[in-house]
């Protein structure tokens, strides 16, 4: 028979362990997101868009190992890459079916506020990651393109986008997208145009069959990385 004086050891120990893990759970409840619905919707967009460049990034990886492995040319081959990748960094002109969002202010009668200079920039961030969501491909917010590392900030009052200033009205937002029918709808009832009505801009949608959207015009900072000498 066991000794009495060990099993209750061995009990005591399983209890005040059941009894750690519960008041350490009950104490991470009591923790609240106190993040806005707003931020929530960005954080999981963000996700998104990083599965999916992974995704992406993977099969094109394979796409070029096979080719190189199957006896193609490869000069020929990484040429084809580098304006792959060109076209994908957003540094080229790109052309197909998509959508214009045009914003502009909306006065009511009993507007009484004062005049209204920019889109705010949390409503321009929120509108590109509602777009990307619903299948945006390429994006350009006035004559700026938008790219990997584009930021948009509001400075001394006024919204810039890739340190440009996003100052005139109406605002067009052209997009391109496989699918630009089912992104004219998405959009159409969006969270992001009942906030900019909130604020006083008007949103309007047109599907269009052709558009052509500028390639980002500025230096491309690239940081932590640096070539790589080949061994003689």
């Amino acid at each position: 028979m066991k000794n009495p004086a060990s099993v209750f050891t061995f009990v005591t120990v399983i209890i005040g362990f059941m009894a750690a893990v519960l008041y350490h759970s009950t104490g991470e409840s009591e923790v609240r997101d106190t993040r806005t619905v707003m931020e929530l919707r960005q954080e999981l967009t963000a996700e998104k868009e990083r599965q999916q460049e992974l995704e992406e990034e993977v099969l094109r990886h394979e796409h070029i190992l096979s080719e190189l492995t199957g006896g193609s040319d490869p000069e020929a081959v990484m040429e084809e890459a580098m304006m792959d990748l060109r076209e994908k960094a957003g540094l080229t002109d790109v052309s197909g079916p998509g959508i214009i969002v045009e914003l502009k202010p909306y006065f009511s009668e009993g507007y009484d506020g004062g005049a209204i200079r920019t889109v705010p920039s949390e409503l321009v961030r929120m509108l590109i990651n509602e777009l990307n969501i619903y299948g945006a491909k390429d994006i350009a917010v006035g004559s700026q393109r938008i790219v990997s590392t584009t930021p948009v900030r509001e400075i001394q009052g006024m919204t810039h986008v890739n340190s440009r200033r996003i100052a005139s009205f109406p605002l067009q937002v052209r997009v391109l997208t496989d699918r630009p029918d089912q992104l004219y709808h998405y959009m159409m009832t969006s969270a992001v145009r009942e906030f900019l009505q909130y604020e006083n801009f008007e949103m309007t949608v047109t599907q269009v069959s052709e558009l052509t959207l500028p390639g980002y015009d500025q230096t491309m900072r690239v940081r932590y990385m640096q070539p790589v000498k080949e061994e003689s």
